[in-house]
């Protein structure tokens, strides 16, 4: 199904760079974190950070490309969760966490064995709780292609998309346009950072020296992410691994929150209904740029909206406000 969103951004922000940048940069008053590291069984590790504990539905959080527990939308969900009675967790991706992972491989776009992990380790954890996920931009798309996979059969109650891309082609070719270039500048910048970083502790099966002169999405992945991520090449990898195919096969109750002018993508990317199993409820604001939906009021309907989503799933109350 898909529904307008009940969302108007704030006049103050108006365009989707503002709506996007305003409420990333703005520091998000969180709440205090306890790590827990989970050892996986090739040798590498997982951070999950803990937030306040709270007797409600676990709510596991999957950050953005490059993001982490210290993101401002993922301090600013966390705590609204907490003040809703949930029991939220932010999964890092591997080498997200403030520390590099041990092995060369990374994470991707379509990297669900280790969403899959963390949920058997949560539901072994606490069988009979209420489990649900959000998902945001990088983070969106691989639990709803891990989601829409009947293979993997996901214990999972509820889950939320956040500004996904679904179409990785047409979204790198977006990011090559205009001031989305900006954006992808800034990220291109910190992944050959963090792969840097890894060049001279590992033995790393890329040619590192060419690192520093991959400026864009297609040529990085190309160099990095696909080879590191078991793909034949970037082609390979953003066929494959875009959730769009995939969203039919989707079982579990799902919302996805989007806006048409996301300057990460172009408005062609969003699905159309036929392309929705009848678990997915997508909700599409003319407005709120990635990851940003900012009231006049300055607060964040985005937080708003998916613990009061979540609360119709598993029947509790929360404050609005």
């Amino acid at each position: 199904m898909i529904h307008p969103a009940d969302f108007t951004p704030a006049w103050w922000l108006p365009g989707a760079h503002l709506q996007t940048l305003v409420p990333n940069l703005l520091p998000r008053r969180g709440v205090a974190l306890r790590r827990e590291r989970l050892e996986m069984p090739d040798g590498d590790f997982l951070d999950l950070d803990w937030g306040p504990q709270r007797e409600g539905p676990l709510v596991l959080l999957l950050h953005g490309l490059e993001g982490s527990s210290r993101s401002p939308y993922a301090a600013g969900l966390m705590r609204r969760l907490a003040q809703a009675g949930c029991q939220g967790l932010v999964m890092h991706f591997r080498g997200c966490s403030g520390e590099p992972n041990r092995l060369p491989r990374a994470y991707s776009a379509g990297e669900t064995g280790d969403i899959a992990h963390v949920v058997d380790h949560l539901r072994r954890r606490a069988p009979d709780r209420p489990l649900a996920l959000i998902g945001v931009s990088l983070g969106g798309n691989a639990l709803l292609r891990w989601l829409g996979d009947h293979a993997t059969s996901p214990r999972v109650d509820a889950a939320i998309g956040i500004s996904v891309p679904f179409d990785l082609h047409r979204a790198a070719d977006r990011m090559e346009r205009g001031l989305s270039r900006i954006y992808q500048w800034h990220l291109v910048r910190q992944l050959r950072r963090s792969v840097l970083r890894k060049c001279r502790r590992l033995d790393m099966p890329l040619d590192c020296r060419e690192i520093a002169r991959l400026r864009d999405f297609r040529s990085f992945d190309d160099a990095v992410t696909a080879p590191l991520a078991g793909y034949r090449d970037v082609d390979d990898y953003y066929t494959r691994a875009s959730c769009r195919p995939w969203l039919r096969g989707i079982r579990v109750p799902t919302l996805i929150l989007h806006a048409r002018n996301d300057p990460f993508m172009t408005p062609d990317v969003i699905p159309g209904a036929d392309e929705l199993s009848d678990s997915v409820r997508l909700e599409v604001a003319e407005g709120g740029g990635h990851v940003g939906f900012m009231d006049s009021r300055g607060r964040s309907w985005l937080e708003r909206r998916c613990v009061a989503w979540l609360g119709e799933r598993f029947g509790y109350r929360f404050d609005p406000t």
